[in-house]
Formats: structure tokens, C-alpha cells, sequence
């Protein structure tokens, strides 16, 4: 590996984005940003690699957004973070059990099978914003770059999110993507709640709480298309 992209710490964030957000995504934020996760990858791994940080981004235009999973950070073992929260790339194997979770769980809500693979990309492409409270983390040290590293980021999103004209659901698994949008209180963005679907949580209130199918009762109430929740 070159010295460069030993040092690379984030890509670039698409412009529509960086217009949504304004000053949460100036380059005073975003520079500030990548020296502390350039100083991280010239140390050791961080996932995910530069060039995907900010792929829900890319799949997922600003003005496309119809719905927003809230997760933490991203998996923190090689091969399985790609920049959408919850996802994992093409290859990766075995999926982890969260990502297990969130699949029987679709299965179970909306009668959805999956594919073999674990990429969830199919939902960004359907308007679903996959996004975690940090876009980076260290190799093995899950909440590395939890710390408000990203938090700009994150809430600079939250409010473009909130402020668009359109409904937009928030499916918030977990107390900390709850907490992060707890300030969000509209009829427009319905917040369908749910436990994290980690396997310390699963069973205390992800498994069952059927959260695909109560996202799209809540668009329809409100005159919005439901999301396509199928991964094939």
C-alpha cells in the first residue's frame, strides 16, 4: 500500500449532499474530519475503506430519501463494512448476526426471503438513507469514532432530513439512534422505534416489532409511496 492511501482518510461526499447540509458539511468540518481518521488508517485498519465512507450518500441522492435507518457505527472487522449501516459487501461471509437479524426479521414482517448476499444496497437504490451515528471506526474497537468525530455530520443530515417537504420515516433501532433523533418531532416523519438488532438485543424488542411494515403504514397514512423493502 502507497503512503497516500495509507494516510487517505475519507472520500468525497457527492454535492447534492454537501448542499443539503451547508455548513455541517463545509470543508472547515470535513477537513477536521479526515485529519483525525487519516491519523487513525496510518496507525492501523479503519473501515470502512476511504472511497465507500460515504457511499449511502452516493446511492442515495438527497432527494431521493423516503426513509432513514439510523444505525451506530459500521462493522469493524475487514471484509464487511461498505458504507451503508447494517450492509455488508457482495463476498463477505459469514454475515454478521445483526445483519442475520434484520433479514429474518423482514422475512417475518413483509414476507420478504433474501438474497445470499448481505448487501442491503438494493434499499438505498429505493430511497432507504443507510446511515450510521459514525461513518468510520478503528479495526476491532467498535464506538471508536463515536465520540462526536462525526457527530456535524450526522445532525447536519438529521435537519436536512427533517426540513424536506415530503414525508420521510425514521426507523431508529436502538437507544443511541433514538437518542440522536430525538429532537425530530413531526406528523410528516413518522419514528418507528425498535430495539438494536445486535444479538444482545434482538429478542428484546427488534424480533417482532415488524418495523418494515409499520414504516410503510405510516408513508401511506400520510399520502406517500410505501418503500420497496425487497433485496433481489
Amino acid at each position: 500500500m502507497s503512503e497516500a492511501a495509507a494516510t487517505k482518510g475519507i472520500g468525497s461526499m457527492p454535492d447534492d449532499w454537501k448542499s443539503a447540509l451547508g455548513e455541517a458539511a463545509s470543508p472547515e468540518v470535513l477537513e477536521s474530519i479526515e485529519a483525525r481518521v487519516a491519523e487513525d488508517r496510518a496507525r492501523g485498519a479503519v473501515y470502512p475503506p476511504a472511497d465507500d465512507v460515504f457511499a449511502a450518500f452516493r446511492l442515495t441522492p438527497f432527494a431521493s430519501v423516503r426513509a432513514i435507518i439510523l444505525g451506530q457505527d459500521p462493522y469493524h472487522r475487514p471484509g464487511q463494512a461498505h458504507g451503508l449501516a447494517f450492509s455488508v459487501a457482495d463476498d463477505c461471509a459469514p454475515l454478521p448476526r445483526s445483519l442475520r437479524n434484520i433479514r429474518a426479521e423482514l422475512l417475518s414482517d413483509v414476507g420478504l426471503a433474501s438474497p445470499a448476499s448481505g448487501s442491503l444496497v438494493p434499499w438505498a437504490r429505493h430511497g432507504v438513507l443507510l446511515l450510521n451515528t459514525a461513518l468510520t471506526v478503528r479495526e476491532g474497537i467498535p464506538g471508536s469514532h463515536g465520540g462526536g468525530l462525526w457527530n456535524p455530520v450526522v445532525d447536519g443530515v438529521l435537519a436536512a432530513i427533517a426540513a424536506k417537504p415530503e414525508p420521510v420515516a425514521f426507523l431508529l433501532w436502538g437507544r443511541r439512534a433514538q437518542d440522536r433523533a430525538c429532537n425530530i418531532v413531526s406528523e410528516r416523519l413518522p419514528q418507528v422505534l425498535s430495539a438494536h438488532p445486535s444479538p444482545l438485543s434482538a429478542h428484546r424488542g427488534f424480533l417482532g416489532s415488524r418495523p418494515f411494515s409499520r414504516a410503510n403504514a405510516a408513508l401511506i397514512i400520510l399520502g406517500a409511496t410505501p418503500i420497496d423493502w425487497s433485496l433481489q
